[in-house]
């Protein structure tokens, strides 16, 4: 067949003024060319194909099929190369379609059955919102707090002022604004009003005092100057750990610290330079003004709040052992909360999407496997929470064997359906129960997804093991003891090993007596049976195999081998029969490696209200319980892999976290003493959003630790604030520890009240978020919501009492240094000072 039609190169002709192309009819280009086809002569007459057979127009595998709702279809999944911005290459498709379509047949209708870019879309634009309302939900803070339009005005322009001095920095590092750019923009507005707010109030309490504008605007810059540093610089320290973090998740998030840590510097320069300038030109000395109703009412609530405040300060002072005890238990509470809140990775989302995998028994038939994926599709199209439903059967690409399907479910938008996208796959399961002789395996499509390979549900275990029949007796026992586990759903295979087999066993002496070889065995077979490529048709816009086998009526059943004839060296065709003998068994449809090791993998789904933690825990447990031999490797795989290196390097994170600010704040305060003063804001804030996750049912995930973190830095600025405000006082006023103390917390408890109130509006709107994709972020604004609210509640008494502690014991430690060195006397006191 190969040499009857072809397609070779046949030279020119050269004369002396033209030349000619040879070309011949060498390539047969129809399938009544090859019915015409002359194969053979016998007596003389020529044999055509058409005697002995046909060639028809047909699909090139008959295995595979793909259906579009209730229609046959071809699936066309399209991928972005890496770096793409994703949602450009959908928009180029969209606009090259009608293109394509209008070279097509009328008959044939094109539909985008999924564009996950909608979701990308919706997503994005949700938090778009989200960090307008922030802005919007700052802004009116500070008026409320100021009372003052002009006032709120300043930092109502250097929040945008600083959030494009930010985007200019991402495009330069070819940053890309999504979800957790985005995100981290959001949170960035409360650091970046921050300052804003901290330098204005200080300017405006020196014209309340009755200094010019101008001064008052000078004076306050160089006062404040060293405490926004202080706070912008340890600020940034928080996100070190994240910035050097390795592995898919650290380069995930250094995108979201880095987009902060610029936010934060920018924001350090828009602070020292425009702000102050906007408030000697902008503020006026308000000597004459006569306030209205409102803002008369809002004076006197916050003068009473400040009233209610100093008298609970002042009872504290006075039990300032008892504060410390309860600053001491809040560190035990947080590190039992730690230890025992469930753990996850990240938070299951809703992208309206639901990707799945069928599977039938070893032995069925690709007839009977279309017959079964049409009906699974048919029965989840019709939910009412469908939106359409795309699936098709065949092995390539991600299946690789006959009995796999794949199904790609579209939901209709939130707001349309009653129902989450984990509620309508239980649905589903329910519907898809009566179904016989197919299994379906669902799971909603997340935007994080760090598995490494297709598997029938989310978290996957793997076995390897250089003994096949040893592998595939302990992945049995496993993956039965799994099926029971109660924090389990969905317990599914990959191991496919019981496929039915008919084995043909050659009379090897038969058949060398009758002169054939295996060889000619395995090729009749083949060509009777498989999918044979004898030729390759090639056109100007396509090539097309020319595919030989046995008539289909012909390949039913076992009987089917009666027919088959080998033919012998001396040209004879003996019947298959006569030399072989039919065994029949079972085999694997295919082998699996990791490593290149024989492996299984087993994977599962989460029971409703089960932290992966804990899935983790309990399959770890019964592998134990088995006492599996050494030669059996077992590992986590994709998700639940980065899962268990997520967890083990949080404390990690955490700690490396706190070192990194004590570490600038004492490089900040040449001192070792006062950086510990400002760490002891940190457990409260612990404290509050572990007990906000509790409470509202989060585990301790990836967002929720990227959220402790950042309360790491928005905490420590209520400590800075106080005690450089202390140490001022303290050092060139001559107060008393408890004097100086007393009067930062009087002074600083107007901007500490703004700037948190600020940061947790910024929190706020990523709670309560309820649009595509919220789930993502809505940890991260529980997390912070709540620690800012402990924290508040707590530090601005539980810091000065630790702030009176620690100066003394400073001051003790000076004394004995002094009386160990007295020769150094006048060196020793000047250290003693900068200790304290």
């Amino acid at each position: 067949m190969g040499v009857a039609t072809v397609n070779q190169p046949k030279g020119a002709l050269y004369g002396a003024q033209q030349s000619f192309t040879l070309a011949t009819n060498d390539q047969i280009l129809t399938a009544k060319g090859y019915d015409d086809l002359i194969i053979a002569y016998r007596h003389g007459a020529p044999l055509r194909l058409r005697d002995v057979g046909q060639a028809i127009v047909a699909a090139e595998d008959i295995t595979l099929h793909g259906w579009f709702n209730d229609k046959p279809a071809v699936v066309l999944a399209i991928q972005r190369q890496p770096g793409a911005n994703v949602i450009a290459t959908v928009d180029r498709i969209k606009q090259l379609l009608p293109q394509l379509i209008s070279g097509l047949p009328s008959d044939i209708k094109v539909e985008i059955a999924s564009d996950r870019t909608q979701t990308i879309r919706a997503s994005v634009a949700d938090v778009q919102f989200t960090l307008v309302l922030t802005i919007a939900l700052v802004v009116g803070v500070i008026f409320l707090f100021l009372r003052n339009v002009r006032a709120t005005l300043i930092p109502g322009i250097s929040v945008p002022i600083s959030l494009i001095g930010t985007f200019g920095v991402m495009y330069l590092f070819n940053y890309s604004l999504d979800n957790l750019s985005l995100m981290g923009l959001s949170i960035a507005v409360g650091f970046v009003v921050d300052d804003a707010i901290v330098m204005i109030e200080n300017i405006s309490r020196h014209i309340e005092e009755g200094l010019p504008p101008f001064e008052a605007a000078f004076k306050g810059a160089g006062e404040i100057g060293f405490t926004i540093m202080s706070i912008s610089v340890s600020l940034v320290a928080v996100f070190i750990p994240l910035l050097l973090m390795r592995g898919v998740i650290g380069r995930m998030f250094q995108e979201f610290a880095v987009t902060v840590c610029v936010a934060i510097a920018v924001s350090v320069i828009v602070s020292v330079t425009l702000t102050p300038m906007m408030c000697a030109y902008l503020l006026d000395s308000g000597h004459g003004a006569n306030p209205g109703a409102l803002l008369r009412g809002l004076e006197r609530g916050f003068v009473a709040i400040q009233a209610g405040y100093e008298a609970v300060l002042r009872l504290t002072l006075r039990f300032k052992p008892l504060t410390m005890a309860v600053m001491l238990a809040s560190v035990g509470v947080t590190g039992v909360l730690f230890a025992g809140i469930p753990k996850g990775f990240f938070p299951q989302q809703d992208t309206g999407m639901i990707a799945g995998i069928t599977e039938a028994s070893a032995d069925v038939s690709p007839s009977q496997m279309a017959e079964l994926q049409r009906h699974v599709i048919d029965i989840i199209a019709k939910d009412p929470s469908v939106a359409n439903a795309t699936g098709y059967i065949g092995p390539g690409g991600p299946t690789v064997t006959e009995n796999n399907g794949r199904l790609f479910v579209l939901l209709k938008p939130r707001a349309q359906r009653q129902y989450s996208s984990d509620q309508v796959i239980r649905q589903l399961d329910a519907k898809l129960q009566t179904q016989k002789g197919i299994q379906v395996f669902m799971q909603s499509t997340q935007d994080i997804n760090l598995a490494s390979r297709l598997s029938k549900t989310q978290y996957q275990f793997t076995l390897t093991d250089v003994n096949q029949d040893e592998l595939n007796s302990w992945s049995d026992k496993l993956f039965n003891k799994l099926k029971t586990l109660p924090e389990l759903a969905d317990v599914a295979t990959d191991q496919a090993n019981a496929a039915r087999q008919l084995k043909l066993n050659i009379d090897r002496d038969a058949a060398s007596r009758l002169g054939i070889d295996p060889a000619a065995v395995d090729n009749a077979l083949y060509d009777a049976f498989g999918q044979r490529h004898v030729a390759q048709i090639f056109t100007t816009l396509n090539t097309y195999y020319v595919i030989l086998e046995a008539d289909p009526s012909f390949q039913l059943g076992p009987y089917a081998l009666n027919r088959i004839y080998v033919s012998s060296s001396n040209g004879s065709m003996v019947p298959l029969s006569q030399f072989t003998s039919i065994e029949y068994g079972v085999a694997p449809l295919s082998v699996n490696h990791q490593s290149q090791f024989p492996s299984v993998t087993l994977s599962f789904n989460l029971a409703p209200g089960t932290a992966v933690g804990t899935a983790v825990a309990a399959v770890q447990k019964a592998t134990a319980d088995l006492h599996m031999p050494s030669t059996v490797a077992t590992s986590f795989q994709g998700n639940a892999q980065a899962f268990q290196s997520s967890l083990s390097s949080t404390p990690i994170l955490i700690v490396a976290a706190v070192i990194a600010v004590y570490l600038i704040l004492g490089m900040l305060y040449e001192s070792a003493i006062h950086p510990v003063t400002i760490l002891s804001t940190l457990p409260s804030a612990g404290l509050g959003a572990l007990l906000t996750l509790w409470a509202f049912g989060f585990g301790l995930d990836v967002i929720g630790l990227i959220g402790i973190i950042l309360l790491i830095g928005i905490v420590q600025k209520n400590g800075i604030m106080l005690i450089d405000f202390a140490l001022e006082a303290e050092r060139n006023r001559g107060l008393t520890a408890e004097q100086s103390a007393y009067e930062a917390c009087r002074i600083r408890f107007r901007p500490i009240l703004m700037t948190t109130m600020c940061a947790m509006l910024g929190g706020v709107p990523l709670m309560i978020g309820t649009g595509t994709g919220a789930e993502l972020r809505q940890p991260l604004g529980y997390a912070i919501v709540g620690g800012l609210i402990v924290s508040q509640l707590m530090t601005l008494f539980t810091t000065p009492v630790v702030y009176i502690y620690l100066d003394g014991m400073s001051r003790w430690f000076a004394g004995l240094r002094a009386k160990v060195w007295p020769s150094r006397g006048d060196h020793g006191a000047g250290a003693a000072e900068t200790v304290s």
